[in-house]
């Protein structure tokens, strides 16, 4: 019988170079949309998930990179706040994991049961993706995320358009290892096109040096930021639970017991605060790379070790990170039709898998108020000048369902309905 934990050094360097490969797309994806530098992305998801490994003993083959659900927060922030007080604000969202995990090692897992239940998670998730349905629709039609045009709209579609559905068949079509790339497919039909109709300018690319440090920044620390950052941290934290239980059903062990949920989501919140302190985006597992740990069955987490290594090779090739900025507006913005909406896909399946019942008051209302905040656009506070105190978005929505769900009476309604249904983990 194969034992992969004994590969030769070889295979688990090409094992590596794989997952990052797989995992490329959105890693890189994700700073591009919200004005980050890719490089410092690829930096702080090697170092993240070096900590992590060091947290868990190496026991976890999970690979940690830019986080989606702290897309609009961010993008909001930065214009709100400036980078270096939302990296501020990324750092001490880092924290809530570390919470939780103190609190799941105090209390058990039942903790955050009561105090994230789907009814809550659920519609936060929705928010999260639908929130930004505007700024991919603009990208999409060659606009930048204020209105304002790039290119002509005729051009932006014959971009954007493909690109996404070519990462629509290959996501729904695609086999074996190709199943799991497509945003890295749809990237380069993009690419193609834009050279084809004269959209791509890589001027800059000539003159980028090969070797470069990336553009760090260092967080700044200002409490209006840290509370419209932190409370969007709750939702990829369940995220991480779920990501942890899924690559243990692969897998076949428990790592909720060993090392434990408490050292997962510490490590995790280790490498979030890790990517604030160099001006990168907040980490979280990354399903993808789970994806292609049950396909190739590459269960030996130092395989991550080596994806991390490459990951922060790659961040110091100067040309590399050029090549990556080049990429024009319709192409992220095809891709960003099919994720933000994937999002919003996954908290509706969140009620639905959890059988959260509608037609009961207290579900609707939790539900209904949530989504109004967190896609309207309701401001809570003083006022929207820099100087005042206000959340909004995203921040206020998670915030106002967690309020509403201890509030209102009938907390363990969901679960008392689903008592007698089989776990679905």
């Amino acid at each position: 019988m194969h034992d992969e934990f004994n590969d030769p050094l070889w295979r688990q360097v090409l094992s590596g170079a794989q997952m990052l490969f797989v995992a490329f797309g959105a890693l890189v994806l994700m700073p591009l949309i919200t004005g980050l530098d890719p490089n410092v992305a690829l930096f702080t998801a090697g170092l993240g998930t070096l900590l992590f490994q060091i947290v868990t003993g190496r026991q976890v083959p999970v690979f940690l990179a830019s986080s989606f659900a702290f897309i609009t927060p961010i993008i909001l922030a930065k214009g709100q706040f400036g980078l270096a007080e939302t990296m501020g604000g990324v750092v001490a969202a880092g924290f809530v994991y570390t919470f939780l995990g103190l609190a799941v090692k105090i209390k058990g897992t039942g903790f955050i049961d009561r105090l994230l239940p789907p009814v809550v998670i659920g519609p936060v998730i929705i928010s999260i993706g639908l929130a930004m349905a505007p700024i991919a629709a603009n990208m999409a039609m060659g606009k930048a995320g204020d209105g304002s045009v790039l290119l002509p709209y005729s051009t932006a579609m014959w971009i954007s358009m493909p690109t996404l559905l070519t990462t629509l068949i290959v996501a729904v079509f695609g086999r074996g290892i190709f199943r799991l790339v497509p945003i890295i497919s749809g990237i380069l039909v993009g690419f193609v096109l834009s050279i084809y109709f004269g959209a791509l300018d890589l001027g800059h690319v000539a003159t980028a040096p090969w070797l470069a440090v990336p553009a760090f920044t260092a967080p700044a620390f200002n409490w209006q930021a840290i509370l419209f950052i932190v409370p969007v941290a709750l939702a990829p934290a369940i995220e991480h639970i779920g990501g942890v239980i899924a690559v243990g059903s692969v897998t076949g062990k428990n790592y909720l017991k060993t090392p434990g949920l408490h050292r997962t989501l510490l490590g995790d919140g280790l490498a979030t605060s890790a990517a604030g302190l160099f001006g990168g985006p907040p980490n979280t597992t990354y399903a993808e790379v789970t994806g292609a740990v049950m396909l190739t069955k590459a269960y030996n987490p130092k395989i991550m070790t080596w994806a991390a290594i490459f990951a922060i090779t790659l961040a110091f090739i100067g040309k590399f990170g050029a090549i990556l900025q080049s990429i024009p507006v319709p192409v992220m913005g095809g891709i960003l039709c099919l994720l933000f909406g994937s999002i919003a896909a996954v908290g509706m399946n969140t009620l639905i898998r959890h059988s959260v019942d509608l037609s009961e008051a207290r579900n609707l209302v939790i539900v209904s108020v949530t989504l109004v905040f967190g896609i309207g656009g309701v401001l809570i506070g003083t006022g929207d000048g820099p100087d005042d105190f206000g959340l909004k978005g995203i921040a206020l929505c998670a915030i106002v369902a967690i309020a509403l769900n201890l509030i209102l009476p009938g907390n363990d309604g969901w679960k008392k309905k689903s008592a007698d249904e089989a776990p679905d983990i």
